[in-house]
């Protein structure tokens, strides 16, 4: 069945997004992703202009995520204090991350540039997921389970401004998170992510965040960053399409009950794996695009 979307200006069939949203929603419950980093690729793949589906993908993240986090509020194992500090950078993030955005939409390289920043960044957070993952599951084969090591928590501690996040069981100064949060919601208007693919590891790495809590306040941040997002790419360069997001919307509010079901079952070194392969993915097919010659190649000269 082929619907219009008035925004994009092109002819989808509806089954085929309800599809990729569903597929999305299942990525946020598994991996505490927003799944933008997937929804805005395939969007460029369907014909969806970029800077149309940047501002649309973040709205069909803040339903999907939101979905998701119900889950997680159940099993009590989401870090509200600390997904405040990682918000307010991010809605800092977003604000800024929109005026660069509309910056390039002017000059008329954004779709460029939002091609090239997937490129850069999924090749570089996919690339060091996997060689990560893959060492962690070696070592968990050869001596059993072992404890999350908790990086960076040195830094975090030597900086000012120390606050106590009883959840996540740390003692750290604010400035880490806020910057993480910060950079995530500058990529969240750029690349209209939820930016789960770098928040999660960052928590993890950086902030010394136990497993357990990482993807339940990982989705309570990115619900806020995106709908913040979203608003702003609508007031000011008009490109959220309603009816692409509407129909994105329902179906990964669908999928992502049924990822937060897969995901209690696996473990958070399998999980990790196959996230970062995700990205590579993802990451391996926007780089052939950009090489390729384009199938509709044309040009416009002078006589």
């Amino acid at each position: 069945m082929q619907i219009y979307l008035p925004i994009a200006e092109v002819s989808v069939n509806a089954f085929l997004l309800l599809g990729l949203g569903g597929i999305v929603g299942l990525l946020s419950g598994m991996f505490g992703v927003g799944g933008g980093f997937l929804i805005t690729p395939l969007l460029f793949f369907i014909g969806v202009p970029p800077a149309v589906a940047v501002a649309t993908g973040a709205n069909q993240i803040v339903a999907s995520s939101f979905s998701a986090l119900m889950a997680h509020l159940k099993r009590k194992t989401v870090d509200f204090k600390m997904g405040l500090v990682l918000m307010a950078g991010g809605l800092v993030g977003s604000a800024l991350g929109v005026y660069v955005f509309t910056l390039l939409k002017q000059l008329g390289q954004v779709d460029l540039l939002v091609n090239l920043f997937y490129v850069v960044f999924l090749g570089i957070v996919g690339g060091l997921m996997m060689i990560e993952s893959l060492n962690a599951l070696r070592k968990s084969k050869r001596q059993g389970p072992t404890k999350s090591k908790k990086r960076g928590r040195g830094i975090a501690q030597t900086l000012p401004l120390k606050m106590r996040f009883r959840a996540s069981g740390l003692y750290i100064s604010a400035i880490p998170p806020f910057l993480v949060g910060l950079s995530v919601g500058i990529l969240s208007a750029i690349m209209g992510v939820g930016g789960g693919f770098i928040m999660v590891p960052a928590m993890i790495y950086i902030l010394g965040m136990p497993t357990k809590v990482v993807i339940g306040t990982s989705l309570f941040q990115i619900i806020f960053v995106t709908a913040f997002t979203t608003l702003l790419h609508a007031t000011t360069n008009y490109t959220v399409d309603i009816v692409l997001a509407l129909l994105l919307l329902v179906g990964g509010v669908i999928g992502a009950q049924f990822g937060t079901q897969i995901g209690a079952k696996l473990k958070a070194e399998q999980l990790r794996i196959a996230l970062a392969a995700l990205v590579l993915l993802v990451c391996g097919k926007l780089g052939l695009d950009l090489l390729l010659t384009p199938s509709d190649l044309y040009s416009i000269g002078t006589s």
